[in-house]
């Protein structure tokens, strides 16, 4: 992963999880250079070893590694929502900043209702993210 790009982990077992990705992958036309690994996976379980605060947290992580200049990002609940949306640009970038209005407290509040029926809020049970070849490699575990 040393190449400084962006990472966001995402709960591997939930299918919701898995279709936010893919809603990702199909609105990433610009940069194409988020990488995404599972919360399951060897990435993960080593940048939360780092940071001990996310072992409470039940989220999708934004998370950037430092870069000589900046320490380590981690976005965590809405704000990691946010940063994605701002990352895709175009109208997602628009409504992300629309969105960010709303103090951190009260769309964390919405977050935390949908992260915690996020497991039946998708038709067909879990769903797993199948890559193209061509995203494959933005795939780190």
């Amino acid at each position: 992963m040393g190449d400084g790009s962006a990472l966001l982990l995402y709960d591997g077992s939930c299918g919701f999880c898995a279709e936010s990705v893919q809603f990702v992958l199909k609105h990433d036309r610009r940069h194409q250079t988020l990488r995404f690994s599972s919360l399951q996976g060897p990435i993960a379980l080593d940048i939360r070893a780092r940071h001990p605060e996310l072992d409470v947290v039940d989220s999708v992580i934004w998370f950037e590694p430092a870069d000589g200049t900046h320490p380590e990002i981690l976005l965590t609940k809405s704000s990691a929502v946010l940063r994605v949306l701002h990352y895709l640009g175009g109208a997602w970038r628009a409504l992300g900043a629309l969105a960010a209005i709303v103090p951190r407290p009260s769309r964390d509040v919405v977050y935390d209702l949908v992260a915690r029926h996020r497991h039946r809020l998708v038709r067909g049970g879990p769903a797993c993210v199948l890559p193209t070849i061509e995203e494959r490699s933005r795939f780190l575990d």
